[in-house]
């Protein structure tokens, strides 16, 4: 529905939605804060005065939510309420930094600082990523304040739920973006409310099919959820009063997005999955009485319903790396389904929706916190700090490695003394020699794992006794980047290219100076910038290599210097460009948007652009798919939903290419399927007649294995398009005895 401008209602709603925020800010603030509050109301009110977002709606209502988020929904206070009010302000008008700190302080002005983008970067390398730049940048900020990355999650939330009004490469960037960077670091920071939204809603965008079949299907099925839950919660209800336990109940469905990733990993339909649902009991107590009290309640269930005990998580005493504590079990209900029970107390409940900012609420207030949680999470915010702090100054490298440092899952192993060494799970026997000592990850060329040898990828598991195996002749190599996983391993293997790197540059620098000696020629800056120049060198550390390696002869190197007139150097450049590229694959991709502006349509009649099918997830005509320039000589062309692709385009959103299929063109894509069902004679036979004889498909390979009379059966066939791949699925499915069919392409981590 087209939004129409209504000023009288328009203020009137910004009145109103400001006393809302009041309303909730008024309990956790005094007189002089709500002061602040008012006057940053005011000028964020004046500064966007006239400005409106895409939806048509005035821009003010963004950061009143913003603020409403971090008020309500992560419990902050004054102060981040000040900075969500102003958080655009320096960013989009004319008002600055210094401006901030005269009416606020300093502390308000470094936040809002942390919250602005980095504009205006110019970049001479197409592997820089200017989304990987301002990450860093809220990172940088964020080692001095947590508060910055809580407010920029406000924001990404709040504009992720008004994300409908975007053009849809700009909703496919934004997406990604969330999915790759924002979710990870919300489930980091304990913020599982915040995280499951933003879950959502990314895969709304990235894979609106899956996304609304799937919502479809918990909309059917909200009755009978109900009338489940209503049956299963009251016996415990009445046992708990009857045993003065004073428990609040309330449900909660699984996220859409997580049911989605649980029917990929674990090969379930979704009336398979049996904690769609869950019931949580909620409870008031001192917190030297939370413990008995949750065994008291975990003792009522059990003695009312049969449970699973392999199903049980104890959270309790055991929590999870930020905060988490909770005590879980499933028990079957009188309607022959599983019900996921979860028991805490209201302080572990507002830690478990709230994360970090309940956490430290509760430590400000004075309440006795896990302090094995306090170190943990101070343990990472260090770690965070370490990757800042490092040499390394490429900011996509800087995002890889942080996001690996959002890990929640660790594995701990020892050495042949007994030291136990605590790592990030998936850590190979490389990265816990870096981990012990540099020289020590140098050298290593493998590894004694519970005294059998094992190789440098070896991946670690609890309890594993490691002696690491090392040999002076042993040095990096480029592909140990591949194998490990910790960011301390990577910024290792990284310092020694770059130390060798610097060696090069250096042998580099005396060859030319020899040369310049041999040739009677001054040596100097400007003759070096000459060369350079005329070599079309992208980086300093590409020319130098290339004298080096005499890329950039010798004989190359006299002919410049003896170039007199800018018309040699000019013909000399053309002939080095025609070397590197007859026509560059930005002006192929402009000429062709400037033909069809609306997408870049994929058929044949574009040869000159080279586009190929990205063979993790082979999409076919019909599927959402989106382009992605990769360096300068092709497009990839990926499934929206393509965990590759999500990655690649929440790191370089200036590469999408917004991309369609063009309609009616008879090009057969290679897809595959999946079957499974009880073997009998014949059922091959059926299988081969449908797609061949009747789908008149051409089939590629076709791999089926049989045991304890059940099949599986792998095909990979070529196909025009998701209708056509539709249509076999549902004629492979009424075969009899075959029980599932489906479509394989990627698997999800």
């Amino acid at each position: 529905m087209e939004y129409i401008p209504n000023e009288y209602l328009e203020n009137k709603t910004i009145v109103r939605k400001y006393r809302e925020l009041l309303t909730v800010v008024y309990p956790k603030t005094n007189s002089e804060e709500r002061k602040n509050i008012r006057k940053a109301f005011v000028l964020a009110t004046n500064a966007h005065n006239g400005v409106r977002r895409k939806s048509g709606e005035p821009y003010i209502y963004h950061p009143i939510a913003v603020a409403m988020i971090c008020c309500k929904e992560m419990n902050l206070g004054a102060t981040s309420v000040i900075c969500a009010l102003l958080h655009d302000v320096v960013e989009d008008t004319e008002y600055t930094l210094e401006d901030m700190r005269d009416m606020f302080g300093d502390l308000v002005a470094e936040i809002i600082d942390g919250l602005t983008k980095i504009e205006d970067l110019v970049f001479d390398n197409t592997n820089k990523s200017i989304q990987a730049e301002n990450f860093k940048k809220i990172f940088l900020s964020m080692s001095k304040d947590v508060r910055v990355i809580l407010i920029k999650l406000a924001d990404r939330l709040h504009n992720m739920r008004t994300l409908d009004s975007m053009p849809p490469e700009k909703q496919l960037k934004i997406a990604s973006e969330t999915s790759f960077f924002y979710v990870p670091f919300a489930h980091r920071l304990g913020l599982y409310t915040i995280k499951s939204e933003l879950e959502d809603y990314a895969m709304k965008y990235t894979n609106p099919t899956d996304y609304y079949s799937i919502a479809n299907k918990l909309k059917e099925t909200d009755e009978e959820r109900a009338q489940l839950i209503s049956e299963f919660v009251k016996p415990i209800q009445e046992s708990l009063e009857e045993n003065g336990i004073h428990a609040k109940m309330s449900s909660r469905t699984k996220s859409i997005y997580s049911i989605y990733n649980k029917i990929l990993n674990k090969k379930v339909n979704f009336e398979d999955i049996y904690d769609i649902f869950a019931v949580r009991f909620v409870f008031d107590s001192p917190v030297e009485d939370e413990f008995e009290i949750c065994w008291r309640i975990y003792k009522i269930v059990c003695l009312l319903y049969p449970t699973n005990p392999s199903r049980d998580r104890n959270f309790l005493t055991h929590p999870k790396a930020n905060g988490y504590q909770s005590l879980h079990l499933t028990a079957m209900s009188k309607a022959g389904k599983w019900v996921e029970v979860q028991i805490r107390s209201k302080r572990m409940d507002e830690i478990a929706e709230k994360g970090l900012a309940a956490h430290y609420k509760y430590k400000e207030d004075g309440t006795d916190v896990d302090s094995d949680v306090d170190e943990r999470l101070e343990a990472w915010l260090m770690k965070t700090r370490e990757i800042i702090m490092s040499k390394d100054a490429d900011a996509l490298d800087f995002l890889n490695e942080v996001r690996l440092n959002l890990g929640l899952k660790e594995v701990y192993v020892f050495t042949p003394k007994g030291d136990m060494c605590k790592l990030p799970a998936g850590s190979t026997v490389l990265d816990l020699a870096y981990q012990l000592h540099t020289n020590l990850g140098d050298h290593c060329i493998g590894a004694k794992v519970n005294y059998n040898i094992v190789p440098l990828d070896r991946v670690l598991e609890n309890g594993d006794q490691v002696e690491i195996i090392t040999s002076k002749k042993q040095i990096p190599k480029t592909e140990w980047l591949d194998i490990v996983q910790t960011p301390r391993a990577r910024r290792s293997i990284r310092d020694f290219f770059r130390n060798e790197q610097k060696d090069i540059n250096a042998a580099g620098l005396e060859l030319l100076q020899r040369y310049f000696e041999e040739f009677k020629v001054k040596f100097n800056k400007e003759s070096i910038d000459k060369i350079k120049t005329a070599t079309l060198s992208k980086s300093d550390d590409e020319f130098w290599n290339g004298i080096v390696t005499h890329k950039i002869s010798k004989n190359k190197i006299r002919k410049i210097l003896s170039m007199k007139q800018p018309k040699e150097l000019a013909e000399f450049q053309r002939k080095v460009e025609e070397e590197i590229a007859n026509k560059s694959l930005d002006q192929l991709i402009d000429e062709q948007l400037n033909a069809t502006p609306n997408a870049f349509l994929l058929d044949n009649d574009y040869e000159q652009i080279k586009y190929v099918i990205a063979d993790c997830c082979n999409p076919i005509p019909g599927d959402q798919v989106v382009g992605f320039q990769v360096a300068n000589d092709r497009i990839v062309i990926h499934q929206t939903s393509c965990p590759n692709a999500i990655e690649q385009m929440s790191k370089f959103g200036n590469r999408i290419i917004k991309t369609k299929w063009r309609k009616g063109q008879n090009i057969a894509f290679l897809s595959g399927i999946k079957i499974t069902g009880f073997d009998r004679k014949g059922m091959i036979k059926e299988i081969i007649d449908i797609v061949t004889s009747q789908m008149d498909l051409n089939i590629r390979s076709l791999k089926i294995e049989s045991k304890n009379n059940v099949f599986t059966g792998t095909m990979m066939l070529y196909i025009q398009s998701v209708r056509a791949l539709t249509d076999l699925i549902e004629q492979l499915k009424a075969i009899d005895h075959v029980e599932k069919v489906e479509r394989i392409g990627y698997e999800v981590e």
